[in-house]
């Protein structure tokens, strides 16, 4: 999965967690509250590996750039 994705996942998580920690709340459902914040946490971590890729694409693109100018 690229970058893009993992970080299209994250946010969608994120959001969709962030709603059911509110509807717990708001309902009194521990449960639910306590699925959301699974599922916030859950995309987080995928914004985070989303952006670890693309820092090691622009690092690598960075490097074959730099190489090229040698040539």
């Amino acid at each position: 999965m690229g970058s893009t994705a993992d970080k299209i996942k994250g946010t969608t998580n994120e959001a969709i967690g962030k709603a059911k920690q509110g509807v717990g709340r708001a309902t009194g459902s521990d449960r639910l509250e306590g699925e959301g914040t699974i599922q916030e946490i859950k995309g987080k971590g995928q914004n985070a590996l989303g952006d670890a890729k693309q820092a090691t694409k622009d690092g690598v693109n960075n490097a074959a750039a730099a190489a090229n100018k040698k040539l």
